[in-house]
């Protein structure tokens, strides 16, 4: 596993800029995320770093190796995509076993061996080896397509939305897998996903982008807690960030525009008249929708909430955020 640095990387395809000024490190054995909405600049990044495309301008960096201008197969990456990209006439273990027979590498078949049973094990998937690709589920599919990656030991994992073609089940399962995973092998990856639930719960690091810029990193609790912007701060959180006239609210500071109210910012019980509009019952929690001066503010209440839709709450805010004209946190 390697270091691997972005500085001043910036890729345009004709008059869209996919990537701007982005400068990004992610240290040996990270688990960063990448999350944004489509046509974020996250796919093209994980190309940058992986070969696939060619910077405009700025360096891309492994282990403290200048690799901006070498061909993929000379960078040491392994990259797994949103769709599976196995060979359907070949067994698991052949497809595991394809990587390792590239005439880059000069392994003996023992190794191989032994670095396919390895994997199988970690993945689960050790009782499939001699099945066709084609017999096998999607969650299946999915774990050998990974493992075709982890079999390489390289000096970082790229991976691209793999989970977003699966069940729900599924993609909650293969999160604490591939989670347990990079612990396990001390590997460094880079994640890309616009799945929120995605960055919280698996990276050390997340990395949110906007129209190719990176306007913040940090831990999944610090994007969360001290978003920069209107735009970061809804890109984490269930329910998402309420946002209203910030002089809906008394003591709003000078500047502030609007105030981002997540659910634990709403204090109940006293302040200002809510109307009630209705409760979600998600078995665990229950979302609670109230009209507060003609702007919809969602919050959370007592599972056993005996409110009914047009009664009368009372909310003040607690410890909201607030953010300018522009967008900008107002501190």
């Amino acid at each position: 596993m390697a270091e691997v640095q972005l500085q001043n990387v910036c890729k345009s395809f004709g008059s869209i800029t996919a990537v701007d000024q982005m400068s990004l490190t992610i240290d040996q054995g990270d688990f960063v995320v990448l999350l944004g909405p489509t046509g974020a600049g996250k796919t093209t990044t994980l190309r940058l770093i992986s070969g696939l495309e060619r910077p405009d301008q700025g360096r891309v960096l492994i282990d403290g190796r200048d690799v901006t201008s070498e061909i993929p197969a000379r960078r040491d990456v392994a990259m797994v995509f949103q769709q599976y990209s196995l060979y359907p006439h070949m067994t698991v273990r052949e497809n595991l076993a394809f990587p390792l027979r590239s005439p880059l590498f000069s392994f003996s078949d023992e190794v191989i061996q032994d670095r396919i049973q390895n994997i199988a094990e970690i993945l689960q998937i050790s009782h499939k080896l001699d099945n066709r690709t084609t017999a096998l589920s999607g969650g299946e599919m999915q774990r050998v397509s990974i493992g075709r990656a982890l079999v390489r030991n390289p000096a970082i994992y790229l991976m691209d939305e793999p989970l977003s073609s699966l069940d729900a089940k599924l993609r909650a399962d293969l999160r604490i897998e591939l989670k347990r995973i990079q612990v396990e092998l001390n590997a460094t990856l880079l994640y890309v996903t616009h799945d929120q639930i995605e960055a919280m719960t698996m990276a050390s690091k997340v990395g949110v982008l906007e129209s190719g810029k990176l306007v913040q990193v940090g831990s999944p609790r610090a994007i969360y807690e001290d978003p920069v912007s209107l735009y970061v701060s809804g890109r984490l959180g269930l329910p998402r960030i309420n946002t209203v006239p910030a002089y809906l609210f008394p003591n709003s500071p000078a500047g502030a525009t609007t105030i981002g109210l997540r659910p634990e910012h709403i204090e109940q019980g006293q302040g200002e008249p809510a109307r009630v509009i209705r409760l979600e019952h998600l078995g665990d929690q229950t979302q609670l929708y109230l009209d507060f001066k003609d702007h919809t503010i969602i919050t959370l209440t007592d599972i056993r909430s005996t409110l009914r839709p047009d009664d009368t709450v009372y909310i003040q805010p607690r410890n909201p955020l607030y953010f300018d004209v522009t967008g900008h946190r107002v501190r």
